[in-house]
């Protein structure tokens, strides 16, 4: 199909630090001249797409191309995705669907070989990616990177298996991804030195300086749970070679709303300079990933966006490969149906299987932060029922299961700070990393109640309030759905919205839930084996 069009605005050339009128030839999908217009005057703005340096596409609960669909009405035209949700569920054959899902639209996903699959061996995963396996698709040209080193421990020991993987990312020329929450120091330094270039992970502007110092490149994270773009955006002026924007994770209600462009605008209200911010934006990740994506230059693919002014970046107007994707606020992307392939192989439990046998007075607990993926250990008096110890909906110290989905086996008990359900229980399939069931309550019927919801649709997010329940069903690998990307926004709107009116308090429950089971982000998880010691990186008495 041929995408040939000439199109005149103001051309924010973000590399030579300039704006000025110009005319955009396009022919055939490339730009092939850019003409100044030094008597014109317009009104609009000519500009690269807006990128997000790392996400996890399954995040959004939406397979690849209905994420498409929703992100180009941003201005959004690539992404560096890790499909590392997918790979703990199926394994190279969940990597291979991405990719494939993704080809069926113009937006540009730029994959990356998972590298901890599972992240640790302290849980249960629906399939393990090996060396081998990243040597067969560090191969292929639709894989861009080794994704995320989240076996930081595992680098600093310098476990073989692990560099092992490394060495095959840095041998194949593609850049290595990092994923080092809170090391500084001598400890930064050791997990730069190995070949890992970047890091999403930082919640301070110290810890981002330090690894900065030691040759990494910062992304700016602001997703749906983690949100660190306050502790960190003046790296942006400080830093402007070496500083990305990120989602990691990207509800669709919050999709929604906006993506990339939101954080350009945060930034310029911060006072901080414009063409730092879009380098930031628009032009570091396609460098840094030497991705498949043109930057508005001459001979460059035709991918950029038109914008109303340099204030709200509203768009316009969005391209692909000249195509146009998006125009005021629609998507041009049809919508489509998707193949369907999952993992889940467990039939229903009852509130019996959820009984905790008093073994003490005291509990250790999770406490969860709202907007955090760290989370504190404390502790806690339990409060013991005849045989059965549980929730304290008083004090706020809930019941929380983790349950193996690819296995019968006993559930996994913890109890939990700051979910604050009066009643009810809320429960969700998306857990990060071997996305295992996760689930919150007030009481043990409610609790079963809303895992067999889960169980039944074989994936998905639900709540529960003691009488009757909501849900987003996940049937694509108990993840994500193939349905219409707006209508799972307002689904999982309605959802959130129930959790709340239940009693939690947090900003984003479902997605906070969704990192209580990720072991490799201190200080206290828990995962289908057991309470977890983060900082110990070793199994917890759930009694003192």
């Amino acid at each position: 199909m041929s995408h040939s069009f000439q199109k005149s605005g103001n051309l924010v050339d973000i590399r030579n630090r300039e704006v000025y009128p110009a005319t955009v030839t396009v022919e055939n999908g490339i730009i092939t001249s850019i003409k100044k217009d030094s008597d014109a005057s317009y009104d609009t703005y000519l500009m690269p797409g807006f990128v997000d340096a790392h996400i996890h596409i399954e995040s959004s609960m939406l397979i690849p191309k209905e994420f498409a669909r929703m992100a180009v009405v941003h201005g959004t035209v690539a992404t560096i995705s890790d499909p590392h949700e997918i790979g703990n569920v199926m394994g190279v054959e969940g990597v291979e669907y991405m990719i494939d899902n993704g080809k069926e639209v113009p937006f540009k996903f730029h994959f990356g070989a998972p590298s901890c699959v599972p992240a640790t061996y302290f849980e249960s995963a629906g399939a393990v990616i090996t060396p081998k396996d990243i040597e067969y698709l560090m191969a292929k040209e639709d894989i861009y990177y080794l994704a995320e080193m989240m076996n930081w421990p595992g680098v600093l020991a310098r476990d073989p298996e692990v560099m092992e993987k490394i060495r095959i990312g840095l041998d194949s020329g593609k850049p290595v991804d990092g994923h080092a929450p809170g090391l500084k120091g001598e400890q930064a330094k050791q997990y730069a030195e190995v070949g890992i270039t970047t890091d999403h992970e930082c919640f301070t502007l110290e810890e981002a300086l330090d690894k900065i110092k030691y040759g990494m490149k910062i992304l700016i994270r602001e997703g749906s749970a983690a949100k660190n773009f306050e502790a960190l955006y003046t790296i942006i002026d400080q830093y402007p070679d070496l500083t990305m924007f990120c989602s990691d994770d990207k509800h669709p209600d919050d999709l929604m709303e906006g993506h990339i462009n939101l954080l350009v605008r945060r930034a310029l209200d911060k006072g901080m300079e414009l063409f730092n911010i879009l380098q930031a934006a628009c032009i570091n990740p396609v460098e840094h990933y030497s991705m498949d994506v043109g930057t508005l230059r001459k001979g460059d693919m035709a991918d950029f966006i038109e914008v109303k002014d340099l204030f709200d970046f509203e768009v316009i107007n969005t391209w692909i490969d000249g195509e146009l994707v998006a125009s005021n606020g629609e998507s041009k992307l049809t919508y489509s149906s998707g193949k369907v392939i999952n993992n889940f192989n467990i039939s229903e439990i009852t509130a019996n299987d959820l009984k905790v046998e008093p073994k003490g007075t005291q509990l250790n607990v999770i406490e969860a932060l709202d907007g955090e993926l760290i989370t504190n250990a404390i502790i806690a008096d339990a409060k013991v029922n005849g045989d059965n110890t549980v929730s304290d909906t008083e004090n706020d110290i809930l019941k929380f299961v983790v349950l193996n989905r690819y296995q019968q086996e006993a559930p996994a008990i913890g109890f939990i700070k700051n979910f604050g359900l009066k009643k009810g229980a809320i429960s969700s399939s998306v857990g990060h990393d071997c996305h295992n069931i996760l689930a919150v309550g007030a009481d043990d019927e409610s609790l079963a109640e809303a895992i067999n919801m889960l169980i039944r649709e074989k994936g998905g997010v639900a709540a529960y309030d003691g009488n009757e329940g909501k849900m987003v069903s996940l049937p694509i690998a108990g993840i994500m759905t193939d349905k219409n990307g707006y209508d799972v926004g307002k689904e999982y709107a309605e959802v959130d919205a129930m959790a709340k009116k239940l009693g939690s308090k947090l900003k984003a429950p479902f997605m906070s839930l969704s990192f209580m089971a990720l072991l490799v982000i201190p200080s206290l998880k828990l995962s289908d084996k057991g309470l977890f010691d983060g900082l110990k990186f070793e199994f917890k008495n759930l009694f003192v």
